[in-house]
């Protein structure tokens, strides 16, 4: 069978877990998913992180990434400037019953966090020299890190995908939505709806050698792809219509969107959006 032509649509990079994303037009892979992405995470005062699911307000927070700084934006307050190279005291973080080791980023970004979110919160960065590694139920051979992300260094949807959810919102009378729900990596077109769901690898060309991507498992969706990211307010009409037809035998009928990938070759290489690739089928 012929390789399917892509396109890479737009990148997606989310520095700090559970909170708005950016869309470069070029992004570099490390060994952990792009560069800087959930590179940071909110814990809360046992050191467990929290996410959109307990509170849809991280939502609103806007992240930038300029020159050697991330800037944190959000509604009433002042912008917050930390340092892409800074951390402070040692601590441990947990993740998905991950303990990692972190670096907590001191008083004045725990209380940015904690006006904002009304609760008690803390910023931890990721210490690469202690990555956690994916589950090898899925990645096989590949040993696969990742930072803060949820399980798997990238997520990959395609632009029909989105098409056919929101034909489906629609029928339902519902909005469209876009892409920053469903929070992916990479968004590819040249496929049908959900045909990521049958993908093998896919390759890029990048400018100085190829970049290879596996995609090993569906990403199982919990109630952030309902949370509006212009209001951080939650409805339930994205998870109802996924509900009617994506529940996947794959993961015992949980609602899937998009595909967890794993970089097989391409650490320290350049994506672009417009870039071109192609895919290969999986066999059952």
């Amino acid at each position: 069978m012929s390789d399917l032509d892509l396109r890479l649509e737009s990148i997606h990079v989310y520095p700090v877990k559970s909170c708005a994303g950016t869309s470069p037009a070029r992004a570099v892979l490390a060994e952990t998913g792009f560069d800087l992405d959930r590179e940071w995470m909110v814990v809360d005062a046992a050191g467990s992180f929290v996410t959109q699911r307990e509170l849809p307000r991280m939502a609103l927070v806007q992240a930038a990434l300029k020159g050697d700084e991330l800037i944190l934006r959000a509604p009433g307050m002042l912008a917050l400037h930390v340092a892409v190279d800074r951390i402070e005291s040692r601590t441990e973080v947990e993740v998905w019953g991950d303990r990692v080791a972190a670096y907590d980023m001191g008083a004045l970004c725990a209380q940015w966090f904690t006006d904002f979110l009304g609760q008690p919160f803390r910023l931890a960065r990721f210490d690469p020299e202690a990555p956690r590694r994916a589950d090898r139920r899925w990645t096989g051979a590949i040993d696969a890190a990742t930072a803060f992300q949820d399980g798997f260094p990238l997520l990959v949807a395609s632009t029909a995908s989105l098409v056919e959810l929101n034909r489906r919102l629609a029928l339902a009378g519902e909005a469209p939505v876009t892409m920053a729900r469903l929070r992916p990596n990479l968004v590819v077109s040249g496929l049908d709806a959900h045909g990521e769901d049958h993908l093998d690898e896919i390759v890029f060309a990048a400018e100085d050698a190829p970049v290879r991507l596996k995609l090993v498992k569906p990403c199982a969706r919990c109630s952030i792809p309902d949370v509006d990211p212009q209001t951080g307010v939650r409805g339930h009409a994205v998870g109802d219509v996924l509900a009617q037809y994506r529940a996947d035998p794959r993961l015992d009928g949980a609602l899937t969107f998009a595909m967890n990938a794993v970089i097989v070759e391409g650490a320290g290489r350049t994506l672009a959006v417009g870039m071109p690739g192609s895919a290969t089928i999986a066999f059952a």
